[in-house]
């Protein structure tokens, strides 16, 4: 395991200038843009209703849509035509709450909190070999040739009990995604619920909402500008506006869902898929299809295998991956603060799909 580079280098602020901002060595500008409506999300418990088989889900009907993009990051072409079984999905990100009945029941230990396995790992330096995950740590400077290691730390005793470490605290926070879980974590607690991780079609298909053709160059903003998710507003990494309301994760259904009724398939955290990845897809039309197999992709000695995550929340200035088809791999043994994940329940139809519970919410 070694820490990759978890979003791509640092690219020039855009060229809209409004106040101009000198931090620590770097000058940058921020333009104002409207604040985002605040919903009655922080009411939500964490927790859905009732104990069916599909609480808190939403039954996604078969169809055919266009996956991936030929318009923007070469990991996300080539486009191609792909059909989906219908599949049950979360209508939101995997909560603190429900993770925590997980492990009350099952007494599940996170990766974060036992350590790495040791054996796979032997390159590994010292300090990564230790109980812990990546936290993001905002810079009070950034010179020139700024490496990652200045934001990104691997941060020992931080976990998803303790999402900034030791000492921190979730307390308030059971309706806020679980964060600091690798993808064993996540399949662990699929599979306790009978369920799955989605595949990256899966995924995909669900965060368009109905829509089909390519992406918009950016789903986290509306046609004024004004946030529709929880992403970074600003120069990332050294100014966050939080024209969004949030410095870091939000209750889960926070903003708007999408056509389907799923909330934070754009911003809040990135999300596990079961896919391992590999850059860009194959030109040719599939059925249900689950990603490459791992012996087909090359792996570098230092390096550990990846899965695909999907629906992330970094900024305009450094990564521009606020669209359904944006792609990014994450080592399936490392952890970090702005990562999670939902389930998918595959039972193709639904005669009967089951509506929110009284009292539920998202």
């Amino acid at each position: 395991m070694r820490m990759r580079n978890i979003m791509l280098s640092l690219a020039a602020p855009a060229a809209a200038m409004g106040v101009l901002i000198t931090y620590g060595l770097v000058a940058v500008a921020v333009e104002a843009v409207p604040k985002a409506d605040v919903g009655s999300c922080a009411a939500y418990s964490g927790l859905p209703s009732g104990n069916h088989d599909t609480a808190g889900m939403t039954f996604i009907q078969a169809g055919t849509f266009t996956m991936g993009s030929e318009r923007h990051q070469p990991e996300e072409r080539f486009s191609r035509v792909v059909r989906v079984d219908g599949f049950w999905i979360d209508r939101h990100e995997v909560t603190n709450a429900q993770f925590k009945q997980f492990v009350d029941a099952t007494d599940y230990v996170t990766i974060a909190e036992r350590g790495p396995d040791p054996a796979p790992n032997n390159g590994t330096a010292g300090e990564l070999q230790v109980p812990g995950s990546a936290v993001f740590v905002q810079p009070k400077s950034v010179g020139p040739g700024g490496q990652l290691s200045q934001w990104w730390q691997y941060v020992e005793g931080a976990n998803w009990r303790q999402p900034t470490g030791s000492g921190s605290s979730i307390a308030g926070k059971d309706n806020h995604p679980v964060v600091h879980v690798t993808y064993d974590d996540a399949r662990a607690y699929a599979r306790w619920r009978g369920r799955s991780l989605p595949t990256e079609a899966q995924w995909e298909f669900a965060a368009r909402g109905g829509r089909d053709g390519e992406d918009d160059w950016s789903s986290a903003f509306d046609a004024d500008g004004k946030p529709i998710a929880n992403t970074w507003q600003g120069i990332f990494p050294v100014v966050n506006t939080n024209d969004d309301g949030f410095a870091g994760t939000a209750p889960v259904g926070c903003f708007k869902p999408n056509g389907y009724g799923l909330y934070d398939m754009i911003g809040n955290v990135w999300e596990w898929t079961s896919d391992w990845y590999r850059p860009g897809h194959s030109r040719e039309a599939a059925i249900n299809p689950a990603g490459p197999h791992l012996a087909s992709i090359r792996i570098a000695a230092d390096q550990s295998a990846s899965r695909v995550i999907k629906g992330g929340s970094c900024a305009m200035n450094y990564c521009s991956r606020y669209r359904p088809a944006a792609r990014q791999p994450q080592e399936v043994d490392l952890s970090t603060a702005h990562l999670g994940f939902r389930t998918v329940l595959n039972i193709p139809t639904a005669d009967k799909p089951l509506a929110n519970q009284p009292g539920e919410k998202p």
